[in-house]
Parts: structure tokens; C-alpha cells; sequence
């Protein structure tokens, strides 16, 4: 693949497009659990994700490697068992991210058929979708952009023509701060939702890609962060200020269709349903875009065999066939929005790995550590107060979470013990 051919604006598109597919099922459960202080969990969950960006910002410029993540942990800690159960982690979590995502594209694109068929229509997309982008995948990464930047512009604009519309019809009577929660149940919510954030760091992945990635990178990661955050906390406000809570919570799941109803219509409904589908599907394709990626470089630390590193077809890797088979599996067998908490703790988990990697490697990122110390303290705290809250209100998802931990540290175990690797922390 050659180098230099994705500009700042094909960068920030994947850093939005793998960020904003979350809002769609997020939004009615921040409402749930933060009730009118909705605005302020997502303000809180970006300033975690802001934190961190600085690490990301600065490693991708220092180390650029489609890898991402990966090549920060290995430069950091080695390529022993710590680093290398990390890097399996992430490399499920980003399964279980597209799983989600793909669950999502089917349930809103069904939602156009008669009820009876929906379940057919729902697994038919999901798999559509899936090969779809797995054959985008195989071509080069200027189309890659090119299409992620597409997708971003119709999504965000229909996003946006909601919040400029919803803006004129809220009851600002329902804006009044008389029901916010105490500071602990609004962080633990904050960090409920802090998987709607996720995707930010998949700019690392286009770091080869990039033209003049010193100045470009940095740009690109605090621009599409930054907006983010603004953009969530905007759509809260409209959602908050809409409608009462109660029947935001009733309508969890298409939380923002029935908010655009009573200002946009039918047609606002059918716009909003359209978003969703945009959204999905521009965050599976970013996702899809960095994650399959991701087994190349830990089979070349070693941490996966070595028949994920070969070559096929225009220089794309069997890990990115491995990653949709796996993706497929768990899209179309299992109900995953049980495990999207796991999600979040998986994601701060390896956030906070890489702001103490940055810590460690400052001499050669040029970096003031303590910015990294402070997001990494950030994000430890938030793993507490979500496997708190998690062990109080949903035990048998706590589970899920220590199975998967369990998991990831016990492939990369196994394959140490079946291989020549050694046993280094």
C-alpha cells in the first residue's frame, strides 16, 4: 500500500465516524440514569476521552504503525504476556464493538418491514453489511476515506438539522437543574455511556496512511474529540429539554425518534432512522478499518500465530477475514447489549495502559507526563465506579466482563505455552 494518501479531512472522518454510530443507542440510557443531568454525563465521559487523546496524539506521531494501539503497548512494555493480553482484549472488545454496531444497523433497518419479518431482515442486513465492508476493506485506504467521509457528511448533517430544529422547540421550564442526581450516581453514569465515545483511537490506525502526519494527526484527533463532545451534550440538551424524562426512558432504544417527532414529523422520524443507519455504519467501517488491522501487528509481536501476518489480496491480511468471521458469529448468535458495559470497561482498561505507555516513553513523544498521569488516574477511576455499579446492578454482566478478561489473558498464555515465546510481564 502506498503512503501519504489519506488528508486531514479522510483522517477526521474516521476519528468521527467510529465515534458518533454511538449516540443512537446511548441517548435514552444516559436519560435513564442521569435523568435531566444527561448533558453533563456525556461532558464528563468526553473530558475522560480528551484526556487521553493527548497520549494518542502524541505516540501516533512518534510511533506510526497501522497497529495503533498495539505498537504503543509493545513499545512501551515489551511484547511479554501484560502487553500482549492487552492487545487481545483489545482486539475482542473491538469485535464486540462491531457485534453492537452491526445489531444496531439490523434492528433500525428491519424497523422499515412488517414486524413478523423483522427478525429475517435484521440477520439479512447484518450480514450484508458485514461482507460489504469487508470488501471495501480490500481496497485502498483513499477510498476508505473517501467513503467514510460521505457517510460522515449525510450523517452529520441530518444530526445537526435535528439539533438546529430542536433548539427552537425546547420547554426550557424542563432545562431547570432540579433533578440532577448526586455527583457519584451522575459519574457512574457518565461512565456507563463512556462507550459512545469509543472510537476516537482508531486515527492511530491511519497513521501510515497520512499525509504529513505530524501536523495532520494531532489536528484530526482533538478536532473530531472536541466536536464530539459538543455535538453529544447539544443532542442531550434538545433530547432533556423535548420531551419529559419519562417518556425519553420509555422509548429507550429509539430515544431520538421519538424526541424528533413532535418538532420534525414523520419526515423527521424517517430522517433520524436514516442517521442511524448512517451512523452504524460509518462506526462499523471505521472500526472494521483499524480493528482488522490489529491481528497483523500482534501476530508479528507474536502474541497470534504468524498465518494472520500473510499476505492476500492488495495487501490486506487473513486477520481482516478472521475479524468478520468472528464479528458474524457473535452479531447473529448473541444478544450483546448485555455485555456493552464490558465494552466500557474493556476500552478505559486498555485507555489506561496507553496514557502510562505515553508516561514511559515521554523522553521520546515529547510529552509532559503528567497529563498522561492524570488521564490515566481518570480512567482507572471510572473502571472502579462502572465495576462497582455493574457488581450492584448487574451481577451476571460483572461476569461477562471477568470471562472476558479471563480470555484474553488466557490466549495469550496458551500460545506462549505451545510456542518458543517467553514468559515476560
Amino acid at each position: 500500500m502506498s503512503k501519504g494518501k489519506m488528508g486531514f479531512w479522510s483522517v477526521l472522518a474516521v476519528g468521527i465516524g467510529g465515534i458518533v454510530g454511538g449516540i443512537f443507542p446511548t441517548i435514552g440510557l444516559a436519560v435513564q440514569l442521569t435523568s435531566k443531568g444527561a448533558p453533563i454525563a456525556f461532558a464528563i465521559a468526553g473530558v475522560v476521552v480528551l484526556l487521553t487523546t493527548y497520549a494518542y496524539a502524541k505516540l501516533s506521531v512518534a510511533y506510526k504503525s497501522r497497529g495503533g494501539t498495539v505498537t504503543f503497548l509493545n513499545q512501551a512494555f515489551g511484547t511479554g504476556l501484560v502487553s500482549g493480553s492487552f492487545n487481545m482484549m483489545l482486539w475482542l472488545s473491538y469485535v464486540v464493538m462491531l457485534s453492537l454496531y452491526l445489531s444496531a444497523f439490523g434492528s433500525y433497518g428491519a424497523s422499515f418491514f412488517a414486524e413478523s419479518d423483522r427478525f429475517f431482515w435484521k440477520h439479512l442486513l447484518i450480514n450484508v453489511v458485514i461482507v460489504g465492508i469487508s470488501g471495501l476493506n480490500l481496497l485502498s485506504a483513499d477510498l476508505i476515506g473517501k467513503a467514510q467521509s460521505w457517510i460522515v457528511g449525510f450523517k452529520l448533517g441530518i444530526l445537526l438539522l435535528f439539533i438546529a430544529m430542536g433548539i427552537w422547540s425546547i420547554d426550557f421550564e424542563q432545562l431547570e437543574l432540579t433533578d440532577l442526581p448526586d455527583i457519584g450516581p451522575l459519574f457512574s453514569g457518565a461512565m456507563m455511556i463512556f462507550l459512545s465515545y469509543e472510537g476516537f483511537e482508531l486515527i492511530a490506525n491511519t497513521a501510515e496512511d497520512v499525509v504529513n502526519p505530524i501536523r495532520t494527526l494531532p489536528r484530526a484527533y482533538y478536532s473530531a474529540v472536541v466536536f464530539v463532545i459538543l455535538l453529544y451534550v447539544l443532542i442531550a440538551v434538545v433530547t432533556v429539554g423535548t420531551l419529559p424524562v419519562e417518556q425519553i426512558v420509555a422509548a429507550r432504544d429509539y430515544a431520538l425518534v421519538k424526541v424528533a417527532r413532535p418538532f420534525m414529523g414523520q419526515f423527521g422520524v424517517v430522517l433520524l432512522t436514516i442517521a442511524a443507519l448512517l451512523s452504524t455504519t460509518s462506526a462499523i467501517n471505521a472500526t472494521f478499518y483499524g480493528s482488522a488491522r490489529l491481528s497483523y501487528v500482534i501476530a508479528e509481536s507474536k502474541n497470534l500465530p504468524n498465518v494472520l501476518a500473510k499476505k492476500v489480496i492488495n495487501l490486506q491480511h487473513v486477520g481482516l477475514f478472521m475479524t468478520s468471521g468472528l464479528t458474524l458469529v457473535f452479531a447473529n448468535l448473541f444478544d450483546l447489549s448485555s455485555i456493552s458495559t464490558m465494552g466500557s470497561a474493556g476500552f478505559l482498561s486498555i485507555f489506561a495502559a496507553v496514557n502510562l505507555a505515553n508516561v514511559r516513553l515521554y523522553q521520546q513523544t515529547q510529552s509532559y507526563r503528567w497529563i498522561s498521569l492524570v488521564a490515566a488516574f481518570s480512567c482507572v477511576a471510572a473502571i472502579i465506579v462502572l465495576w462497582e455499579r455493574t457488581a450492584q446492578t448487574d451481577p451476571q454482566t460483572l461476569w461477562v466482563m471477568i470471562v472476558m478478561i479471563g480470555l484474553a489473558f488466557g490466549l495469550d498464555f496458551v500460545y506462549c505455552l505451545f510456542t518458543n515465546n517467553k514468559f515476560r510481564l
